[in-house]
């Protein structure tokens, strides 16, 4: 990729304001899809909704597994002394 040409502080200004605007709408399209992600799924049948109930208790499990090795290995970087 070729490096633009800036010659004054101006072009480094309107520079560095396009690309401020473009990690805004970036950060405005990942918190969108994120929301979609998480967001919770409306059931319209019973069986649905066992599926989810199912589908979200796994995924606590899972997250709460993974954050118990996470502090096992580096428990000593959130001030968790190592025995």
């Amino acid at each position: 990729m070729l490096q633009p040409d800036y010659k004054t502080l101006e072009d480094i200004q309107q520079r560095k304001q396009l690309l401020r605007a473009d990690i805004q709408k970036n950060g405005e399209q990942i918190g969108s899809l994120w929301h979609k992600l998480t967001a919770p799924q409306k059931s319209d049948t019973k069986g649905e909704l066992v599926t989810n109930l199912i589908s979200n208790s796994i995924t606590a499990i899972d997250a709460f597994l993974l954050v118990r090795k996470l502090m096992k290995g580096y428990g000593y970087l959130f001030g968790k002394k190592k025995r």
